[in-house]
């Protein structure tokens, strides 16, 4: 299919496309094991097109993605692979123009995913040079070198996850558009890590709900914490609120989610209207800042960050700092209704799926623990506890249930025992057996047989 000869001091290779024709590809000075091997992935490319593979052998992917580009080029040349030189900086670039139609919020995560991949990785690589090592590499960056520019923190190994599976979704959609194939994807068996967090879950008690309540700064600020607290709501779902969405009389609250509205069915949800809750937004609607307005939150607007000011809340009262501060409110909320309404209940109110609530949100508390290692009440016998009465140590007067099984089986033994069937046993018609008393466990009682 394809020959190799020296001319002069360069190899040669000659091969046949299938069309009659027998194009050479001169390969230069060289070794002639490095020739022959380029020669056998030759054939094997020369193989797939003749057999109308658009996807090479995996070794020949490989390979194809360490060539030098001269090397690549004379192959291209030859028709043999296409020569594409795109770089990782073009692709993210198209990729972002593209993403059109989508939350102005998405596109911020994007942006910070890209300032996380090009603080590792320069923008002129080419994209088949990069591969799953690479990535690997980028992932260790962002654990344990990266730090994040808006506050010089670490990233969290949910974070971690997040820009891995974002960077996927670029190739992905390079693949789709035939910038590189499935074979030369960098990302392939890259694992994106756990989105679970790893910092350590502090509860927000209900006294720290009425001692940040007492320190807030105005009443739209006990709202903003009340509906994050006590309705478990999202940053963004709170400052979504309208007037109109709550109905006093139904006692719920219906809840627009634009982390969900993409799944069919998920573009909202009905929370109760806890009793916590409606105390804070009664006295907002009564407030006269209130009036006229459509939104219960008018001091910030959709996409505004609240983390700034709720820290300086909880540092006027005097508490620790909360890590991840909505997350945690919605934690313990969420924690508080799955065992007290159901995990079904949990799932609808706090807007996500049943898997999600136990993997991420639902915990183990303290007072889960206390209370089921607490001393039984006086009236209960420790001891009895501890090494609980035998059936057979149990009186019959104390166990009416097993005095009127006990009972019922003296009887039925009385009654057989005073059965006794005198003739031949040949005497017996077929069927007989039908009308004779139905038997419990206990051995039939015996026939006596009289022979005459």
């Amino acid at each position: 299919m394809a020959s190799l000869y020296k001319k002069e001091d360069s190899w040669v290779i000659e091969f046949y496309d299938g069309n009659g024709k027998r194009p050479k590809i001169r390969l230069g000075k060289m070794t002639k094991k490095a020739a022959e091997t380029i020669t056998s992935h030759v054939e094997t490319i020369i193989s797939c097109r003749l057999a109308g593979q658009s996807a090479f052998p995996s070794e020949t992917s490989a390979w194809l993605g360490k060539l030098p580009d001269d090397t690549l080029l004379k192959l291209d040349k030859a028709g043999l692979v296409s020569f594409q030189r795109y770089t990782l900086g073009e692709l993210w670039e198209t990729f972002r123009k593209q993403k059109k139609g989508v939350k102005q919020s998405t596109l911020v995560v994007y942006d910070y995913v890209e300032h996380r991949l090009f603080s590792y990785f320069d923008r002129t690589t080419y994209l088949r040079r990069l591969s799953s090592e690479h990535f690997e590499n980028w992932k260790t960056f962002l654990k344990t070198d990266y730090r994040s520019p808006r506050d010089n923190e670490p990233l969290s190994e949910a974070t971690v996850a997040g820009s891995i599976t974002k960077v996927k979704a670029v190739f992905n959609w390079a693949i789709k558009e035939k910038w590189i194939t499935k074979d030369q994807d960098p990302l392939q068996g890259v694992g994106r890590g756990s989105f679970a967090s790893r910092v350590e879950f502090r509860e927000m008690t209900m006294d720290d709900y009425r001692l940040l309540l007492a320190f807030c700064p105005c009443q739209e600020w006990r709202v903003i914490i009340a509906l994050a607290r006590i309705g478990a709501l999202r940053p963004g779902e709170i400052l979504l609120l309208r007037w109109a969405d709550i109905d006093w009389e139904k006692k719920r609250v219906r809840v627009t989610s634009p982390k969900t509205e993409h799944h069919e069915g998920k573009e909202s949800r009905i929370v109760p209207l806890f009793w916590e809750l409606r105390v804070e937004l009664e006295r907002l609607f009564q407030d006269a800042s209130s009036e006229g307005k459509e939104s219960v939150i008018n001091r910030y607007r959709p996409g505004q960050n609240m983390g700034k000011p709720f820290s300086d809340i909880v540092k006027k009262a005097g508490l620790e700092p909360f890590l991840r501060p909505f997350d945690s409110m919605r934690e313990i909320r969420a924690t508080e209704i799955y065992y007290e309404y159901g995990a079904i209940n949990e799932s609808r109110w706090v807007g996500h799926s049943k898997k999600i609530a136990e993997k991420c949100y639902v915990k183990t508390l303290d007072s889960h623990i206390e209370r089921a290692a607490r001393q039984p009440d006086e009236t209960v016998q420790v001891e009895r506890l501890i090494a609980p009465f035998q059936e057979s140590e149990i009186p019959l007067a104390q166990n009416p249930g097993r005095q009127a099984s006990e009972s019922a089986c003296t009887e039925l033994r009385e009654k057989e025992k005073s059965l006794q069937f005198v003739g031949s046993v040949e005497s017996l018609q077929v069927g007989a057996t039908a009308h004779l008393p139905k038997r419990g466990l206990e051995p039939p009682p015996q026939v006596t047989e009289t022979r005459t």
